[in-house]
């Protein structure tokens, strides 16, 4: 949750920071909403910064740079070091650099794009030290639900950030749009106390566990705990399908997550003209509909599991099939909202609800193909989702520039629908919860591949 309200900080301070400016196309209506009320003036919002769209899409982006460079690194750093300290101070240390944000952008943009990349270095710990923190410790039949449980927190997260952060920008607290960044870093710091008394890496060094469970958690998981690491099997891994599949999806999924993420907020500031702190609200609302979703998918889940109703494999297409393929209707849908808010709201709404799914299918799944190697897999699977965080900032501040009109946003979202369709169909066909050979330290032969459905 901490991680993701840092993260995502920027998506609705950066309204505050460089104002809410009309299109230059102004005469044609058909292309451009009109305000609600007959004083124009009255739904701009004035700016400290003078950054054109261009520039906001790189700013946006950069977090992702070194978010992008870092997943592998931790990944490996997890198995090596364990999930407890890396993914620590994937919080702590952006946390801390969160706190000097305002300094940094006031000072200079170069300065503060910087600053993002560092706090993406860190940060690209999080989900590779989840995943193997999660294969150390949950039974691969109650992944489905518990893996919904631990990464709702980052949805949680965009909910509180983006509700939050409207109204601290919106008030005279800590000068306004800074207090964002102030609030959310001294949260994170304080969180690293709790968490490094209380955390440990594996169910066997815990001094308070329960025989009864440490047992069960060890009977029942596929993690295999090993004395020395081994290395990573880098040539199966390539010729894996499973593998691909992961990739592929994880660029498709984080695409649109990372398109609806970043840019709802500046479409309902400079399309449908809602004032910035009504922004946040309308912002978090969209997320509350996710965070509700996936609790009530994983538990959902979690019954037909425990009356074998549903294999894991199942669990996993279907849950990715919803997650993709909803919001690419949803974004398809997107072309026929107008300028109708309500409208914009219930389908947005309905995507960004859907999309969270997917960490119940696809996003689970190094914990499939690969325990041992969870923290890699899903360290080079986040590395090549990651590189959406700045390819759709980019590509949409591209189109967007200078050219705030129905018309460039329905591209954004067609883009966005195909680019979630395409992968999710290839999940569907090669995507599979079997363990894979090389997933031992010595590799098994084909015929020895297992299932996790039973």
């Amino acid at each position: 949750m901490l991680g993701y309200m840092v993260r995502i900080n920027l998506s609705i301070a950066i309204v505050a920071m460089v104002g809410s400016k009309p299109s230059n196309d102004t005469n044609n209506f058909t292309e451009v909403c009109t305000y609600p009320d007959e004083e124009v003036e009255q739904h701009y919002i004035e700016g400290d910064l003078d950054w054109d769209e261009k520039t906001q899409g790189l700013v946006l982006g950069s977090f992702f740079y070194g978010y992008t460079a870092s997943n592998f690194m931790w990944g490996r750093a997890a198995e090596y070091l364990g999930g407890r300290l890396v993914f620590g101070l994937g919080v702590v240390v952006p946390s801390v650099l969160s706190l000097f944000s305002a300094l940094c952008a006031s000072v200079s943009k170069d300065l503060f794009i910087v600053l993002r990349v560092l706090e993406g270095l860190a940060q690209g710990s999080l989900y590779p030290a989840s995943s193997f923190l999660l294969t150390a410790w949950i039974p691969p039949k109650e992944l489905t639900s518990y893996g919904a449980y631990v990464f709702s927190g980052a949805t949680f997260g965009t909910i509180v950030a983006l509700g939050s952060g409207g109204w601290l920008c919106d008030s005279e607290f800590l000068g306004g749009w800074p207090s964002i960044f102030y609030v959310f870093g001294v949260l994170g710091v304080l969180w690293g106390l709790p968490w490094f008394l209380m955390v440990h890496d594996l169910p066997e060094q815990h001094p308070n566990i329960d025989s009864t469970e440490l047992t069960y958690i060890t009977t029942h998981r596929t993690f295999v705990k090993q004395d020395k690491n081994v290395s990573l099997p880098v040539l199966e891994i390539v010729k894996s399908v499973p593998f691909w599949s992961v990739m592929v999806v994880s660029f498709g999924y984080n695409y649109i997550t990372y398109l609806l993420l970043t840019e709802t907020p500046t479409y309902f500031a400079n399309i449908q003209h809602v004032n910035l702190a009504n922004n946040g609200y309308i912002s978090g609302l969209l997320y509350a509909v996710q965070f509700l979703l996936l609790i009530a998918w994983g538990a959902f889940l979690a019954i037909l599991s425990d009356k074998n109703l549903i294999s894991v494999n199942i669990s996993r297409k279907l849950s990715t099939a919803l997650g993709m393929y909803v919001p690419a209707v949803a974004m398809i849908a997107m072309m026929w909202v107008d300028c109708n808010n309500t409208l914009a709201m219930v389908v947005m709404g309905i995507g960004i609800g859907a999309n969270g799914l997917v960490v119940s299918g696809a996003e689970i799944s190094p914990n499939d193909i690969s325990p041992n190697f969870a923290g890699s897999i899903k360290g080079i699977s986040n590395t090549v989702g990651a590189m959406t965080g700045f390819v759709a900032p980019l590509i949409t501040g591209l189109i967007i520039n200078n050219n705030q009109t129905l018309r460039a946003w329905n591209t954004v979202f067609v883009i966005g629908a195909v680019v979630s369709s395409i992968p999710a169909t290839h999940f569907l066909i090669w995507g599979t919860d079997k363990v894979q050979p090389w997933n031992e330290p010595t590799p098994k032969t084909k015929q020895s591949v297992t299932s996790r459905t039973e």
